[in-house]
């Protein structure tokens, strides 16, 4: 199968040290260009994953007419003009999370979707467990979900750009998460995305907000801790939570129902886990706990993934405009919430 002509903008520590491991080693690829603002960064790149061409002209990668598709893996606030470009210009696109920072630019990459036909994959990417979940909840497996729980949290932007100034051999402090000018959005949009559309994807639209975040350690005006309360449309209540303050690191959810919950990761280091009560009359009786297999449900790696919606002229079923925007004005309204000090309706939809 022949494979697909890749060209991405934005290739700094992110395109470094996720995508192009992956690219390299995957067969539905090849890396034509890369674009980025730092020479020395390009060149590093080009030269360990034998890409062919580098520039800083942006426009140039846009207009090759031999490319497919598009990564644009910039820093967010410039994720929607480039991506609206780039489908302009016929390509497909992924597109790195999280989606942007403004309502306005969410529904303006939506339009430019679908106008363009075209694939348009919105990170992030979920594993099998997530998918899996989907499916148990829509068999009734747990009952009606009453509530659910993630949270995605590390020690801060700072740590993350240390790995990257490493990888590079450079010196010195470009740390533009902590710049409120520069992010405008904090923990909630850089963690906090995971949170959020892990629970899209396994629950939906949810239909309120209440959010509470606070800037409890970092050097920032941003927020570094961050908890949303979701209401779904079936009344359920739920929790998205995140930190910048976690140097422990913490990724898991669980998701709760009248006939039982779900545990990721699961009991003993699974990927994910069934509890079911073994009694609805006796509060002490034992728990039942299943160990699932999650093989049935894994999806394509993040890139195969791409191809294939691409092969097939598909959108993502879970990794898609939609869900991403949903996102977009969910985590808006945790910020808006907070600041008011109530609760914040929401007008989008995760499925159109």
């Amino acid at each position: 199968m022949e494979k697909l002509k890749l060209g991405i903008i934005g290739a700094g520590g992110i395109v470094c040290r996720m995508h192009l491991p992956d690219l390299a080693q995957g067969t539905d690829f090849e890396v034509s260009v890369i674009g980025g603002r730092r020479e020395h960064r390009l060149k590093h790149q080009c030269e360990q994953f034998n890409i062919p061409h580098w520039t800083q002209d942006y426009d140039a990668i846009i207009a090759d007419d031999s490319l497919d598709a598009i990564l644009v893996g910039t820093p967010h606030p410039l994720h929607v003009s480039w991506g609206v470009k780039a489908l302009g210009a016929g390509k497909h696109v992924l597109m790195q999370k999280p989606l942007c920072g403004e309502m306005a630019e969410a529904n303006q990459f939506v339009a430019a979707a679908e106008a363009s036909g075209a694939t348009v994959m919105c990170l992030p990417h979920f594993n099998a467990a997530i998918y899996k979940i989907r499916r148990l909840i829509s068999e009734d497996a747990i009952g009606r979900v009453s509530g659910a729980r993630m949270r995605s949290s590390h020690g801060g932007p700072e740590i993350y750009y240390a790995e990257i100034r490493d990888i590079f051999g450079e010196t010195g402090d470009d740390l533009w998460f902590f710049d409120a000018k520069q992010a405008s959005v904090g923990a909630l949009f850089d963690m906090g995305v995971y949170a959020v559309s892990g629970l899209v994807a396994m629950l939906g639209t949810f239909k309120r907000v209440t959010g509470f975040v606070s800037t409890f350690d970092k050097p920032t005006a941003l927020e570094d801790v961050a908890t949303l309360v979701l209401e779904m449309e079936s009344g359920g209540i739920v929790t998205a939570e995140t930190s910048w303050c976690d140097p422990a690191r913490t990724g898991e959810a669980s998701v709760h129902g009248t006939a039982g919950k779900l545990t990721m990761p699961g009991k003993d280091g699974a990927m994910l886990s069934q509890w079911t009560p073994t009694s609805y009359t006796r509060e002490h009786a034992p728990v039942d706990v299943k160990v699932l297999d999650c093989s049935d449900a894994a999806p394509s790696g993040m890139h195969a993934h791409f191809a294939e919606c691409i092969r097939e002229g598909m959108q993502p079923p879970l990794s898609n405009v939609y869900t991403a925007r949903h996102v977009t004005e969910i985590l808006l309204a945790g910020l808006a919430s907070s600041e008011k000090g109530m609760a914040v309706t929401l007008t989008t939809r995760a499925d159109k």
